[in-house]
């Protein structure tokens, strides 16, 4: 909210800003790159390739369209960005580019434990020199002020009622305004078949396992969000350090579902608070505290 707040009210041209979540920028940023490198001619015959950077090249692509870049859960998971960062936002700066963005970290602990973070701690020294931080913490989450209309996460178990009933009861009503059938769906998502057991229309009824524990990344996340108004989500486990990869993906779903407006129904194995408390201490990140970050180059005073 605060984001689009912001991104409404600044006096730039709509031209020339883009508000967008960070993993969707990112997976443009990976298009480009591939683009680019496809119009690079090969030299046959060479002992070695010779040394290309494409990074340059996109960020002139970028700095052609706009100037205020506004990213939305600033958190870096993956090692391909996490390798690329510091170049790319080394050009982008160079070129007048001023960011604006929240995260749920400050930036000495963005990819903390990352695989090679010692090559990703550049980036911080980049983002320090150029961005400011703002805490915005005011130990209220406003989330919990005002609650949805109707329950959206169930917790299982043995003494309550059978929540999967509850679950069952609503896919088959969500389902039933659907021009559809209860079915599987595959898509082709970066040259791989992506399968969902339990479809129906634009409602996915899904487990843990099935989004989290096998190898899917942002791009998944962002087909689902396009493809689907409602996620029912099962059989939420204890984070625990076991399922660390696991649970990363699952914050990187949540903010993608969130963030794209996707309404969720989550079934868990334990209370709420509880499963919060254990996520706060796996992942060293306060669900309360929001940085904001924002250029403090000259032409920052211009927003």
């Amino acid at each position: 909210m605060l984001m689009d707040m912001f991104f409404i009210q600044s006096c730039v041209p709509i031209e020339k800003k883009l508000r967008i979540h960070f993993h969707s920028f990112m997976l443009d940023v990976h298009n480009k790159i591939h683009e680019i490198k496809k119009t690079i001619p090969k030299i046959y015959g060479a002992r070695k390739p010779t040394p290309f950077d494409p990074l340059p090249l996109v960020a002139d692509a970028i700095c052609e369209r706009l100037w205020l870049l506004c990213f939305d859960e600033f958190q870096v998971t993956d090692i391909a960005d996490a390798m690329i960062l510091k170049s790319l936002f080394t050009e982008l700066f160079k070129r007048g580019v001023v960011m604006v963005t929240t995260s749920n970290r400050p930036p000495e602990d963005l990819y903390k434990h990352g695989l090679q973070r010692v090559n990703f701690l550049p980036f911080i020294a980049i983002l320090k020199e150029h961005c400011e931080s703002v805490s915005m913490d005011t130990g209220i989450d406003y989330r919990f002020l005002h609650g949805p209309t109707m329950q959206t996460y169930f917790v299982r178990d043995r003494w309550e009622r059978d929540v999967d009933v509850e679950l069952n009861a609503i896919f088959k009503r969500l389902a039933s305004e659907q021009n559809d059938i209860a079915r599987p769906r595959t898509y082709r998502i970066k040259g791989r078949d992506v399968t969902f057991r339990k479809t129906c229309g634009h409602i996915l009824d899904t487990t843990f396992d099935e989004l989290c524990a096998r190898a899917l990344g942002a791009a998944d996340y962002l087909q689902i969000s396009q493809s689907f108004d409602v996620v029912l989500l099962r059989d939420i486990p204890k984070m625990t350090l076991s399922i660390k990869p696991a649970a990363r993906r699952f914050i990187t779903l949540i903010d993608t579902l969130y963030d794209n407006k996707v309404a969720s129904l989550v079934l868990i194995s334990l209370s709420l608070s509880l499963s919060l408390s254990l996520s706060l201490t796996l992942f060293s990140c306060s669900c309360s505290r929001r940085d904001q970050v924002r250029s403090k180059d000259s032409t920052s005073t211009a927003v």
